[in-house]
């Protein structure tokens, strides 16, 4: 009889897939494409923050499908929907950011729903403060509390912005302002 050892995926690894991926638990968890509504609204949150980042020189800020590694017991790679990353840039820019972004929005999908995604959702909120995130945000556009702003010092207590408020990722983002219905433009 014969036993199937798994091996180990990498970074390495990760530098070869197509596609929207991380490295969680040793193996790659592929991520499928989104809709309109999400991918727009993950546009949107990098389109502002690219602005602030010409008026702020303190951060990068970072699309969907970047990738940052972290050396989490459990995860090597985080790709938000969009963030925003202070620290040190790899001499070779075509490598992966090397740590966790300061601040992270999630933009859940047509999937993103229902317990089992509730509990992913919650797991990589606690994985992006263990690795040094500060700000994540739970963007929900079916919701009437579109996002839920997490902060690393109060992670089950989120801020809430609807439409009409001007949403903000402070202490991540210093000085960063976005109008929660430009998610909806």
């Amino acid at each position: 009889m014969s036993t199937l050892v798994k091996v180990r995926e990498t970074i390495a690894d990760l530098y070869r897939e197509k596609g929207k991926a991380e490295l969680i638990n040793g193996e790659i968890v592929r991520f499928m494409s989104t809709g309109i509504k999400p991918s727009r609204a993950s546009s949107n949150i990098y389109l502002s923050l690219r602005l602030h980042e010409g008026r702020n020189s303190q951060g990068l800020a970072a699309p969907d499908n970047a990738g940052f590694v972290v050396n989490l017991p459990r995860r090597e790679s985080f790709s938000p929907d969009a963030a925003w990353y202070v620290g040190e840039i790899p001499e070779d820019e075509m490598n992966f950011f090397p740590a966790a972004p300061v601040f992270a929005a999630e933009v859940r999908s047509k999937g993103d729903y229902g317990r089992a995604a509730e509990r992913e959702m919650s797991d990589k909120r606690r994985d992006y403060f263990a690795a040094g995130t500060l700000i994540v945000w739970d963007v929900d556009l079916l919701s009437d509390e579109v996002i839920k702003s997490y902060r690393h010092d109060a992670p089950d207590t989120p801020v809430i912005f609807r439409r009409g408020d001007v949403a903000e990722a402070e202490p991540a983002v210093p000085g960063w302002r976005m109008a929660v219905d430009e998610l909806f433009r």
